[in-house]
């Protein structure tokens, strides 16, 4: 089966440009689910943000995901929280907004990490870094994980090429700089999306 796309939106954005880059980029194939980071952003700023790109994602049919704030989650009226700051985060989440909104933990560096997380009634577990330098050992935790645990494995490598697809057997891709670095981010989606397809 081929990995359903997961799309990172960048570290602090245009707040003016954005919102236009991404609408067009979700023109493209399906994207399961979209995080849009906070970045350097302040209180406010993300808040504004977030807003925009919840409406512009949710149309679009992605369930749209913030990054640790729980509460911004219930007032904009996103889908979930990425949470990475460890096993207590996760459970606050957890009882904040279970069942109707989904919980994701990231920032796991170990198998211990993993297993602590995943244990915790989260609905997916992500390896690797939302944005940068890509992560070694994360291709490994990712596909170890997909192929021991029922949660499902997101697997983030912001530097990504199509050709990783071809070894990548975890339920979720997530793309981000790559995407965005990108002279047209709807196309470099589709390639991406058709890649997964034939390699499924």
């Amino acid at each position: 089966m081929a990995p359903l796309l997961y799309l990172i939106t960048p570290a602090d954005p245009d707040p003016v440009q954005f919102p236009r880059l991404l609408m067009a980029a979700l023109t493209g194939p399906e994207i399961a689910a979209m995080l849009v980071r906070r970045g350097t952003l302040d209180d406010a700023a993300y808040a504004s943000l977030a807003e925009r790109l919840i409406q512009i994602g949710q149309a679009a049919g992605a369930a749209v995901l913030l990054e640790d704030d729980v509460a911004l989650v219930r007032r904009l009226g996103a889908d979930g929280v990425h949470v990475t700051g460890g096993a207590k985060a996760i459970s606050e989440a957890i009882a904040a907004l279970k069942p109707a909104a989904i919980v994701g933990a990231g920032n796991i560096r170990s198998r211990h990490d993993a297993m602590s997380f995943g244990e915790l009634d989260v609905d997916y577990v992500m390896f690797g870094p939302l944005g940068g330098a890509a992560d070694k050992q994360a291709a490994e935790l990712a596909q170890w994980w997909a192929h021991t645990f029922e949660v499902p494995a997101v697997y983030s490598d912001p530097a990504a090429n199509i050709a990783l697809l071809a070894d990548l057997e975890t339920e979720f891709i997530a793309l981000s700089d790559c995407i965005w670095s990108d002279a047209d981010p709807a196309a470099a989606l589709g390639d991406f999306d058709r890649a997964a397809r034939e390699e499924a």
